[in-house]
């Protein structure tokens, strides 16, 4: 769930207006203040072992990458902020960002091969909103991982299933690969992530 704050703010205003070391995660959407409640139990095993699964490959590979702890993601020209359960940082793309050093902000797709969010029930913003302005911003990669089977029918199937839908930028749009069960995880920028849907999914119970 999340909650809007009244007043419509832009995206300098809201990072002034963050409040520091606060337990309250907030997003901007198109102006609005987002309050995003505490993901749950489970929300929380996924994305963590999806965490030390890509920094494992990104230490054998030897990779210029990261994975910061909070990072705020910018459209561009757009009063938006978004705080994603899992980015991958390009250190080597740092020089053209030049809110990072003071603000933690990232503005351009060529600084995060990798973006994942996990599914809560403000599903729609996954789907719907970051979809499209992670695609416009150019971020070559992007997972939805709803482990719960809480996106639309359309998204997930009917009957609803647990799915890992992968887009891959092509000629300026998300390709998406849809993946359940057993299904082994394709990923273009870790091909050697050898992970089924299922082994996300069950995160929390090995």
């Amino acid at each position: 769930m999340t909650q809007a704050l009244p007043k419509l703010v832009n995206f300098e205003e809201f990072v002034e207006w963050l409040p520091e070391n606060s337990a309250v995660r907030y997003e901007l959407h198109n102006g609005n203040i987002i309050q995003i409640v505490q993901p749950v139990g489970e929300h929380q095993e996924v994305t963590g072992f999806l965490t030390v699964e890509i920094a494992v490959q990104i230490k054998r590979l030897k990779l210029p990458y990261g994975i910061p702890n909070q990072v705020i993601v910018k459209p561009p020209e757009k009063n938006s902020g978004y705080l994603p359960n899992l980015l991958v940082l390009n250190r080597a793309n740092l020089v053209k960002e030049t809110l990072w050093q003071k603000q933690s902000v990232l503005s351009f797709g060529g600084s995060i091969p990798l973006i994942i969010e996990v599914v809560s029930t403000n599903w729609r913003n996954d789907y719907y909103l970051k979809y499209a302005d992670y695609e416009e911003m150019g971020i070559p990669e992007y997972w939805i991982v709803d482990y719960a089977a809480l996106g639309g029918r359309n998204f997930i199937g009917n009957p609803k299933q647990p799915t890992i839908s992968v887009g891959n930028l092509i000629d300026g749009e998300y390709q998406i690969l849809k993946f359940r069960d057993n299904d082994r995880i394709v990923s273009q920028t870790f091909p050697d992530l050898n992970l089924t849907a299922n082994q996300i999914f069950q995160a929390g119970l090995v």
